[in-house]
């Protein structure tokens, strides 16, 4: 699993899925479960069966050697059964958007405004409504993101350097090493599954007591969950399934349904795919909007566009 992991970081290009293996009916019930307070709207479960979101990144290094200026460029995409609900990428000196808001208010239930509701003052968004890319200067971007955020330890606070990094990951290698047992299954053309089990609720508290020692190195608002907040996490067992492929690592599957108190037999798999990065080039006509008209101060699209990382 190390040297599979270690293989990761050592691709130029990489590409990850993440999805719900499950269909809308399975979803709805898991959630009825909880109580009629968390049901979900039909057209909701049914969105979220559909959602993926699939993030690539391209560098001229190794990626576990890479600097933002290695980069070559990346992407995020958000896509529902019907397609492209908003996608991001970062080439060069900016930052590309686009969304489908028509697609995103059928899916939440409810209709997002359109073209022809916005006020001259807002000409810039018409783009962004009507599904057009659209692209920020990231530099610009970046700027106006912290200074609307407040940053007071300049550029890099979020960061999380070199030396701390490795303390939180021996601090975590530590806690799976005592808290989770593994077990192999090979099977035919060189794919051979890897599960880890383990108590989610002991895993937790176990990691979060290694890292609450490094709190003073972690970036500024980073609150580690207390004790207390630890108890009321699920006392069960959680197998994580790993697929490698000739030695690199594929897929991870973890159900969820067994943190919820569902039916016996019931299942909601989370699924990270990984294979090469797709397309992550920059889009042709898109069209130049100024920082200043970016909504939500500085991060176009919420968190979709948070300032030039992946």
């Amino acid at each position: 699993m190390d040297h599979a992991v270690d293989r990761l970081g050592e691709q130029k290009s990489l590409a990850f899925q993440l999805d719900l293996d499950a269909d809308a009916a399975t979803i709805n019930t898991l959630a009825g479960e909880s109580g009629p307070d968390e049901a979900l709207p039909p057209e909701f479960a049914k969105f979220l069966s559909g959602l993926r979101v699939d993030v690539s990144v391209k560098s001229k290094k190794p990626l576990a050697d890479s600097g933002e200026k290695d980069l070559i460029g990346t992407s995020m995409k958000i896509a529902g059964a019907d397609g492209v609900l908003a996608e991001y990428r970062v080439v060069g000196d900016f930052t590309y958007y686009r969304a489908d808001m028509k697609a995103v208010g059928k899916a939440m239930g409810f209709p997002m405004p359109s073209a022809d509701d916005l006020p001259p003052s807002e000409k810039e968004m018409k783009k962004v409504l009507e599904g057009d890319w659209v692209k920020v200067d990231t530099k610009k971007l970046e700027s106006s993101r912290k200074a609307a955020g407040g940053a007071s330890k300049g550029a890099g606070a979020d960061d999380i350097d070199a030396k701390t990094q490795k303390k939180i990951l021996d601090a975590v290698s530590r806690v799976i090493a005592h808290e989770v047992t593994f077990r192999t299954k090979s099977g035919a053309d060189g794919v051979e599954h890897v599960v880890a089990k383990g108590n989610f609720r002991d895993l937790l508290t176990g990691v979060f007591d290694k890292l609450r020692p490094l709190q003073d190195d972690l970036p500024e608002g980073a609150e580690l969950p207390t004790a207390k907040d630890l108890k009321d996490a699920p006392n069960k067992k959680v197998a994580v399934d790993f697929t490698l492929k000739n030695g690199d690592l594929r897929q991870i599957k973890v159900d969820l349904a067994v943190l919820a108190d569902g039916q016996k037999g019931t299942k909601l798999p989370l699924v990270l795919k990984f294979s090469k990065a797709g397309d992550v080039s920059a889009p042709s006509g898109a069209t130049e909007m100024p920082v200043d008209k970016v909504p939500g101060g500085g991060s176009l699209g919420g968190a979709l566009l948070g300032g030039g990382g992946f």
